[in-house]
Formats: C-alpha cells, structure tokens, sequence
C-alpha cells in the first residue's frame, strides 16, 4: 500500500488498483471514492477497497482476524494476499503513531480557556431598518420588524455604535460591520453616512472598517451599486431561484412576485463588482426541496458565488421541512457537488458557500471550538442602541445584553454564551463533524429546543452531509493536481 500527501489529503494506491475515497474516522463513500477523516487531526485519506475496510477493523480486531476477513472477502483477487494486508496494516500503524489516524482529543481541556480569552468585540449588525418592501412568509424577522414595531437607525445611533465598537475592540484592527434589516436600503441615507463616518475615523484609531450589505434588491439602482463597490467589502444578495419559487414566498405587500424587479439588478451588480466578494444567498423550503435547481438557475443567470440555507421555522408552517425530506436533500447536496465538479473542468467554476473548506489551513482550532461568537465577539445592534448576541436573538427581550451606551450589562446571559461551545453540548461528543460546525449555531439550537446549548438536529444532519460533498471536492481537486 503507498500513501501520497498532497496538503493534508492521503491517496492511498493498494498495488495496481488506483481507487479513491475519503475516510474521516468517519467513512463514507461518495463520487468513486472511499474516504477517511480523522476527526482531531483533521487528516484526510484516500484509499482503495481493501485499506478502507481494513481501517474499519482496525480497532476493534487483531491482526489475524483481520487478515481472515479481507482474505475471505478479496482473496480471489490477483493482487491480495496476506503480505500485501500486513502491509496495509503496518501503513497504518504508521499513520496512527504520526497522529493522522485515530489521533486523540487533545482540545476538549481547554475549550473553555479558548472562550475565556475572547473579552473583545469585532463584529455588528447594524439592524439600521426594522422595515421592508416585501413580505416573505417565511421570515424570520417578522417581515422585518422583529415583533415589534418598525424603525429605521439615526445616525446619532449608528454612530455611537461605531465609537462602542472601537472603543471594544481591543487588539482587533479589522473589524466587521453589516448593514441589515428589514431591508437596509429603506434607510440609505444614513448607512451613507455611517460608512463616511468610519472612514473618517479608522486611521486615527488604528482600525479598518469591513462592511457588508445585505439586501433584497427592490431599491438597488446605480448610486447604490456604485457606492457599494467603493465601500462594502461584500454583498449578499437574496434570491431563491427560479421565478416560480422566489416569486412563491418572497412577495410584496400587494403580493405580487419580486424575481422580475430583482434579478436583472443583481446581474448588473454581481458584473459590477468584478473581483469583490458578493454573495447570491437563497432559502430553499419543503416547496423546493429540489433546490440543486435553484442554485444552477443563479449559476446560469450568470451568478458564481452562492448560498442556499435551508428554512428554519416552525414545524407547523406549511413550506417547513419535514423528516422525510432529508433523503432528498441528501441526494440534491451530492448532484450540486457533482455538477460543480463538471462545470469546473468545463472552465465554468461556481463557488457554494457551504462547500468552501480549508483542509490545511484553517480555521485555527480556537474557532473550531469556540463557535461565531455571539454574545461575545459580535453583537446585533437594534435602531435604538439595543445589544442582543445575534440577529437571530433581536427582539427577544430574555436576550436583551444592553446598549451601545452602557454596553454589555446582561453578565450572566454572556457568561451563558461563554459556555456555547463543541464540548458544552453532549449530543456532539460523538459526532464526527464537530470541529467542522464547532457545536453548531446557538440562535437555532435555542428555536429549535429552548436552549442555545441545544442541538437543532435536523440542521446537525443536513451539515453532515454537506461537509462530505466538501470533503469529497477537495478530494477530487487534490487528485486532478497529483
């Protein structure tokens, strides 16, 4: 058996027969490969038949039983023999005692030192319009309002969540600001000026300003795109798909469908920003569950960087998922990775958001077990100063933390965010995935149980499956350099 490391990714070859798969100490096949993670060492191999049972049997049978067992199964074949799985065995070992494979946990000790550490702020979301020109059923903001009343941010109040920004965040000089709603765009005025006003400021303090624009479309016109091209580090830009589906739930207030106003807009804003990062973000429901169709419409509208989340609501509603649906989903997660492999060899290459990973470079471990840092590194800001831990808290007043003034007051419900992290939560102890998603998001775990250190189950396996398509396009890049 020879093993070949290309960034992370071993190709195991077994004699003759060249057979790919990727294991994770978690197995699975997918695409014509066999693969194997490791979970703590985040090492990948690639193996063929013959090594990826062999890994299978490894802990839990000795050396002779193993040897019976692939003799049985493959010993018909030419090239195995008994020499041939010693080998195997002994690469293994090998791999083991270099901590690749069935390496141990050696973070589980400090987690709680990682979270510790973390007393700056470098994020917001600046809610500056609790208003919007559509009426999407599904949202998860009230149609923007967040269950309260509609508002848009002063400036005064924007500002002075700015100053509170920089005047928390410690060491960090880029820090990252998004412009959020409702729909921003309803109060654009000021988001103009919010972003001169830091401009203004950043060099003095030794910072720099990242900014992001969320919007629904419906006021984007010249002005707006070219001042976003100047100024915002990226765009996301919501659309669902095709006319039928985005027209279905996404709805203005005389409901009526808002594809056609949108998409030649953003067309001309994602050719407008060239290089600049954007992203095309939709929600796929139990109306779309074919939603690998969704994504290649935007692909084919011309969009190349793409989210699709999956809805999250209640069980009641209508266009909610089902548990018969993840089966479906399953298999629409693995015809995208499979046509993203196509069109890239086809010099048409699409980004997936969900599939972007570094298997050799990051993130660093302290990310992986401390999470996003809400209610701790960022915070969402309401039009009137308010501080809760996430977008997805805003208008809950259990989670109420303070003000852009007094700043964060609520000690025990950060403490309580503090202690949000992969080892808090005993459902993924045994996950395989769990540095990957690092314990997954705390505003649907507490939707979904009443516990922000819960666990939204239907989205731990939709990640799952998520993280083997990525996996696997890493896998397949790896063999196309080698």
């Amino acid at each position: 058996m020879r093993l070949i490391c290309v960034g992370g990714i071993y190709f195991a070859e077994y004699n003759k027969e060249h057979r790919e798969e990727i294991f994770v100490i978690h197995q699975y096949k997918l695409n014509g490969y066999n693969i194997v993670l490791d979970v703590y060492s985040g090492s990948v191999h690639v193996v063929d038949e013959v090594a990826y049972d062999i890994i299978a049997m490894y802990e839990t049978a000795s050396e002779a039983e193993i040897i019976q067992a692939m003799m049985e199964k493959y010993g018909d074949q030419d090239d195995v023999n008994e020499e041939e799985i010693k080998e195997c065995i002994s690469d293994i070992e090998t791999l083991k005692a270099a901590k690749k494979l069935f390496s141990e946990d050696l973070y589980q000790g400090i987690a709680m030192d990682f979270k510790n550490k973390s007393k700056d702020i470098k994020a917001l979301c600046l809610h500056v319009a609790h208003s919007c020109n559509l009426n999407c059923e599904y949202c998860f903001a009230s149609q923007g309002k967040y269950h309260g009343e509609r508002a848009l941010m002063s400036f005064e109040v924007g500002k002075q969540a700015l100053d509170f920004l920089i005047a928390n965040s410690g060491d960090h000089v880029n820090l990252e600001v998004d412009f959020f709603g409702g729909e921003p765009l309803m109060n654009w005025d000021v988001v103009k000026q919010l972003v001169e006003y830091a401009r203004a400021i950043e060099k003095d303090h030794g910072k720099h300003f990242r900014f992001t624009l969320t919007t629904n479309g419906v006021d984007v016109d010249d002005e707006v795109m070219d001042f976003a091209n100047q100024h915002m580090h990226n765009v996301v830009m919501s659309i669902d798909g095709r006319k039928e589906v985005h027209d279905h739930l996404r709805k203005d207030y005389q409901g009526n469908g808002s594809y056609d106003i949108i998409v030649p807009k953003f067309q001309e804003f994602a050719r407008r920003r060239e290089e600049r990062d954007y992203y095309v973000r939709g929600t796929f429901t139990h109306h779309n569950t074919d939603f690998t169709k969704d994504i290649l419409h935007m692909a084919d509208l011309g969009f190349t960087k793409l989210s699709m989340e999956p809805v999250v609501c209640s069980e009641d509603d209508p266009y909610a998922l089902t548990r018969e649906d993840l089966p479906v989903l399953f298999e629409q997660y693995e015809i995208l990775a499979k046509e993203m492999l196509k069109r890239q060899k086809e010099g048409r290459p699409i980004t997936f958001y969900h599939y972007m990973i570094d298997l050799t470079h990051g993130p660093c471990i302290h990310k992986r077990i401390a999470g996003c840092g809400s209610g701790i590194e960022y915070f969402a800001v309401t039009p009137w100063g308010d501080l809760y831990p996430c977008h997805q808290f805003v208008g809950d007043e259990a989670y109420l933390m303070g003000n852009v003034w007094d700043g964060v007051t609520n000690r025990d419900m950060q403490e309580n965010f503090r202690h949000c992290n992969v080892y808090a939560r005993k459902e993924c102890d045994t996950c395989w995935a769990r540095l990957y998603c690092s314990g997954g998001c705390a505003a649907n775990a507490y939707h979904a149980t009443g516990d922000i250190r819960g666990v939204y189950e239907y989205g731990c396996e939709l990640f799952r499956k998520r993280m083997e398509c990525a996996i696997m396009l890493k896998v397949a890049e790896q063999k196309e350099v080698i």
